[in-house]
């Protein structure tokens, strides 16, 4: 039973229920010695608060989105190096039970493999529209999370086909795939033996573009992000502005890298969003927002890139919200100007 699912969460409640029940029944009907019946009494209250506090921890986890499995919140390695998919042109998507195209595959350039999800508009599928090519945004998860995090707690795909219908924006393909295969996170740069960012902003976009009918070059190719993902949006056009032409950071990770991702200072700062920012030669656009409270992605984040920024042909806007911690309420906030962002700099479908 996943951690993060309902049944889940109405089982523990369900158990609750029932514990203050009998509690409640059994109280006064316990035999035997008084030292006994008083501890039996002491185990009763123990299990009732014991389920009212898994109830409540569980609520919390889906909310937040703090553990994404069972060896998530049990620190259980299940494998660096995730179990070999097929290369992208053997890869098959099939509807998931959400809905969803789900797939499972090995990238060509990066040698990694994970888990891609994808939604095409209901446009896509109109027969008006069956020589119509369209614009993708990836999503990218915080870390701990999954490509599944975007459905179970990010709202999506609702919360897009309602921008769209009030015309915030205009439809996309929306990519979600795993920003840590094999369970390893490098903030997406490309490491030794672990070649994350070749794995976004080569490999999914191949399988994407082999798949599907998506619009070529970056006017056609957006990035948004939560968090980690983030961090990643910031990043990975700047890094291949040949491949995404926009990105949308919403709370970001640190832009001048993350000490406990990246242990060495110097590739630290030279994979970062910051300094690539003020060494940038080509012409990119980012959105940037936060909260001012969140105290894991505050302003000064986003105001230091955004003045790196400034003498270089980086576009940036940038929002900071009066309130709202570093949690997916706030981040469903900030989806109408994030997507409006992304829709004004990227191409629109095209016939």
């Amino acid at each position: 039973m996943s951690l993060t699912g309902t049944p889940f969460l109405v089982l523990l409640i369900a158990a609750t229920v029932l514990c203050v029940a009998g509690t409640m029944v059994l109280w006064s009907r316990m035999r035997g010695p008084q030292s006994l019946r008083w501890l039996l009494r002491l185990v009763m209250i123990g299990l009732c608060q014991l389920t009212a506090i898994a109830v409540v921890a569980t609520w919390i986890n889906n909310g937040y989105g703090l553990y994404a499995s069972w060896d998530d919140l049990l620190g259980r390695d299940n494998g660096t190096v995730a179990m070999p998919g097929p290369p992208a042109d053997r890869a098959k998507f099939t509807h998931s039970d959400t809905g969803m195209l789900d797939t499972y595959f090995r990238g060509q350039h990066s040698q990694l493999s994970g888990q891609v999800i994808v939604w095409t508009p209901p446009e896509y599928g109109q027969p008006q529209y069956r020589h119509t090519r369209f614009p993708v945004v990836l999503l990218l998860h915080g870390v701990p999370g999954s490509p599944a995090s975007w459905l179970e707690h990010g709202g999506m795909p609702g919360d897009f086909e309602r921008l769209m219908k009030e015309g915030t924006s205009h439809p996309f393909i929306l990519v979600m795939p795993v920003v840590d295969p094999g369970g390893v996170d490098t903030d997406c740069t490309d490491q030794p033996n672990r070649k994350v960012a070749t794995w976004m902003a080569r490999d999914v976009p191949e399988l994407i573009s082999h798949k599907f009918r998506t619009l070529p070059g970056p006017k056609g190719w957006g990035v948004m992000g939560f968090s980690t993902g983030g961090f990643c949006a910031a990043r990975l056009p700047l890094a291949y502005p040949k491949v995404f032409g926009a990105g949308a950071a919403l709370d970001p990770d640190p832009l001048t890298g993350d000490t406990s991702v990246i242990t060495d200072p110097a590739s630290r700062e030279r994979t970062s969003p910051t300094y690539m920012v003020k060494h940038a030669t080509a012409s990119v656009s980012l959105f940037l927002a936060t909260s001012a409270e969140d105290r894991l992605s505050p302003p000064h984040y986003i105001e230091q890139f955004a003045k790196a920024a400034a003498n270089t042909k980086v576009r940036t806007q940038t929002m900071v919200l009066p309130n709202g911690g570093h949690n997916y309420n706030t981040w469903t906030r900030l989806y109408p100007p994030a997507f409006s962002f992304l829709s004004h700099h990227t191409s629109a479908p095209k016939g």
